[in-house]
């Protein structure tokens, strides 16, 4: 873990800017932001979204709502259950992510985001619900316009509508403990997202995520207080046979302050088959990834080669 650490760089990746009020669809401004999209998923995977200035009132509310969440006494907090691998109540994994827990909300809209509210304080607590749905609603909207933006750069329009409605939601409330150490610590292990794709935001100051880019350097990302992070998947990666990127990334930890962000999932429907359209597939770029269901790829993850696999998409259905 050391000598990984050692080369940590300056670099950082690209920022690009969302607020402009009138970024709407076959504008100047929006054709100008798909291009530094475009290539920014080409290249590392990954960027940071300058949005609308976040209000400090909701930046505070939301770092309140989480904290009290996860204050919650253990039994409380694990009454957050789902049927669906990785969607309920996960706790402290020695091994993979000894300072990280987090709580999960399938398809946040209100009502469901009420719905974890009322479980976990019985009655009821709207200094919760309001700001974590407002955040998700900002997520979501930045999620679609993103993914609207990588099908118009690809000429793939054609395809809008089924992409669009081939995935559901899931947001993830996360903790990740101060080690209480001088020294970086694994937070959460190294990883691609299983997902379509991760709006990250994150509302203090314990910058700690970290991303690989192709080259096998680690970058520090830290965010402003007006940013989401955009990460692509590697069911998206795959849909797109490869012509953009899904970084391996991780938190590493160290000091005494807790860190608490947000996670908006994009994931393919179960039994939605991901297969890249035939516009992305010639000569120059031969067919990456056989045809597969986002549950199957799960499935395999859980099995002794998906634990171990260096890269779990190539050794799934690689070509």
């Amino acid at each position: 873990m050391g000598e990984e650490l050692s080369c940590e760089t300056p670099l950082g990746i690209p920022i690009i800017d969302f607020s402009n009020k009138d970024l709407k669809q076959g504008t100047p401004e929006w054709d100008s932001v798909k291009i530094q999209v475009r290539k920014s998923l080409q290249e590392f995977g990954c960027f940071e979204a300058l949005v609308d200035e976040v209000p400090l009132e909701l930046r505070e509310a939301v770092f309140g709502a989480l904290k009290e969440l996860f204050d919650l006494p253990l039994e409380t907090k694990m009454l957050n259950v789902s049927e669906k691998p990785y969607h309920g109540y996960l706790g402290v994994h020695p091994a993979r992510s000894p300072l990280y827990e987090s709580i999960g909300i399938d398809d946040p809209n209100m009502e469901n985001v009420e719905g974890l509210s009322n479980i976990m304080w019985p009655e009821g607590n709207p200094t919760f619900s309001k700001p974590i749905h407002y955040l998700a609603e900002q997520a979501l909207g930045l999620e679609q316009m993103v993914r609207r933006m990588i099908l118009e750069s690809l000429s793939l329009e054609k395809y809008m509508e089924e992409h669009m409605d081939s995935n559901y939601y899931l947001l993830r409330l996360m903790k990740y403990k101060g080690p209480e150490t001088t020294e970086a610590k694994l937070g959460l292990y190294g990883h691609t997202d299983k997902n379509i794709m991760t709006i990250l935001y994150q509302n203090n100051d314990v910058h700690a995520l970290q991303v690989r880019t192709k080259d096998g350097e680690w970058i520090h990302v830290k965010p402003s207080p007006r940013s989401f992070i955009v990460m692509i998947g590697d069911p998206l990666k795959a849909w797109l046979n490869g012509h953009m990127h899904s970084p391996f990334h991780r938190v590493m930890m160290k000091g005494n302050e807790t860190r608490f962000s947000t996670g908006l999932f994009s994931i393919p429907k179960a039994g939605y088959t991901i297969k890249a359209p035939e516009e992305l597939v010639d000569e120059q770029h031969p067919l990456l990834f056989k045809p597969f269901t986002n549950d199957e790829f799960l499935g395999f993850l859980y099995t002794e080669a998906g634990q171990t696999a260096e890269c779990a998409l190539t050794d799934y259905c690689g070509v």
